[in-house]
């Protein structure tokens, strides 16, 4: 079965390639994405990118990669649903770019692969990435307290959000 690629209003959605990892460095390695992304390496978090624990996209804007999003399966039929995550880099913040591809990844993880729940993690304090999800349906669920350790070392909380299959918007 060929890797889909999903196309949004505005953004388009395919398989994260060898080819991007130096485009995905940067996007990693810009300082407004740096300070929310991994405590690692900067080449770790790139290698991470392609972990088969999850399936990454490159997100492409007029057939530039703009930013990166991944999903996460939880297999278990009892608990099944997917987590997500993206970087959107530098120039293509603060132009929906964000929103349309979380939108046309959930609606894939919806319709496709048949998920009723989606969940999403950021840092609490991440401001603009809360009002992006929230902007297409998420719902805060509460504080994890202490939940991942920053690039300062210290741990930081985390706001849970998730979507319902239906509240899409």
């Amino acid at each position: 079965m060929p890797d889909p690629v999903l196309r949004g209003t505005l953004v388009t959605l395919r398989r994260v390639r060898e080819a991007d990892r130096p485009r995905l460095r940067e996007i990693l390695g810009d300082p407004e994405v740096r300070r929310w992304w991994g405590t690692g390496s900067l080449d770790d978090d790139v290698d991470d990118l392609y972990d088969d624990d999850a399936v990454g996209f490159a997100i492409e804007l007029d057939g530039e990669v703009v930013g990166w999003i991944q999903y996460a399966e939880e297999p278990e039929p009892d608990y099944r649903h997917a987590g997500i995550d993206l970087a959107i880099g530098e120039g293509a913040r603060g132009r929906g770019l964000g929103p349309d591809a979380i939108r046309t990844l959930a609606r894939y993880l919806f319709e496709e692969r048949d998920h009723h729940r989606l969940t999403i993690d950021p840092s609490a304090t991440n401001d603009r990435a809360i009002r992006a999800y929230q902007s297409v349906g998420f719902k805060p669920v509460g504080v994890m307290r202490r939940y991942e350790r920053g690039p300062d070392g210290t741990f930081h909380d985390g706001l849970l959000l998730d979507l319902l299959r239906g509240e899409l918007t």
